[in-house]
């Protein structure tokens, strides 16, 4: 029996991997291109993609949702009039329009609900983990804030306008080609207008393809006592929660 070829059993190693990644691995070719099935999903990746930047967040229908589950909600907007602002203006998606809308709540904490670059992935996903975090956390929490047009760094100008104690923002996460509906968490302990990015902690890939609703919940959770306890977040406060063993199926 004649043994393989080198570059097939190199092309079967690159095969394998395709089990434990939605990545374009090993696609194949047709000649000098990519086989015709490959090449139109990467076309409706694309799209979906394009479509989950230019979406915009149904905010009705998710304070409706948040109410059913309990929680209840404030809308405000950033400085972004409308989304060709936001994406050529990301300052004014870091910026609260009217922060007369926001109570003084003193160290509560605050949740933030923002549609960033996907509203797709904040409808699907967000009222979830806040209904499995939210009830979970110690003391105060002010009213959810639902923010369209907004940034990471909205969180803090309605976290300083509220006076909170901290804030988690749930935002959209840039699309990618094998996930548009990627939501993450920036968690800032005492926002203020100037915070960095260096000052959050983040959890992001949450959907249920990546990180679920629950898993994120209970790192957002061990976070927020973390930083509770050292009052500190960013690079200053490390991920340090125990997490088992997955092996592969």
């Amino acid at each position: 029996m004649k043994a393989p070829h080198k570059s097939d059993r190199l092309l079967a190693g690159w095969a394998d991997l395709r089990r434990f990644t939605p990545a374009r691995v090993a696609l194949g070719r047709a000649g000098n291109g990519l086989p015709t099935a490959a090449h139109l999903a990467f076309q409706a990746a694309h799209a979906a993609a394009r479509d989950a930047v230019h979406a915009a967040l149904d905010v009705a229908a998710l304070r409706a949702e948040l109410s059913t589950a309990g929680l209840g909600s404030i809308a405000v907007r950033s400085e972004a009039a409308d989304r060709r602002t936001y994406l050529l203006r990301p300052d004014l998606g870091r910026r609260l329009r009217d922060r007369t809308a926001i109570p003084r709540i003193p160290g509560a904490m605050l949740f933030v609900v923002c549609d960033g670059l996907s509203a797709v992935a904040v409808q699907r996903h967000a009222v979830a983990l806040l209904h499995y975090v939210v009830p979970r956390v110690p003391g105060a929490v002010a009213p959810i804030v639902v923010a369209e047009q907004g940034r990471v760094a909205l969180g803090d100008d309605i976290g300083d306008a509220l006076s909170a104690e901290a804030v988690a923002v749930l935002i959209g996460e840039r699309p990618g080609l094998s996930a548009a509906d990627s939501l993450g968490v920036y968690l800032t302990w005492q926002p203020r207008r100037g915070r960095t990015d260096a000052e959050r902690n983040c959890i992001s890939n949450i959907r249920p393809d990546g990180l679920t609703p629950e898993a994120a919940g209970d790192k957002l959770l061990w976070l927020i006592a973390a930083m509770r306890r050292l009052r500190l977040s960013g690079i200053g406060l490390k991920d340090e929660q125990s997490r088992p063993f997955i092996t592969p199926d």
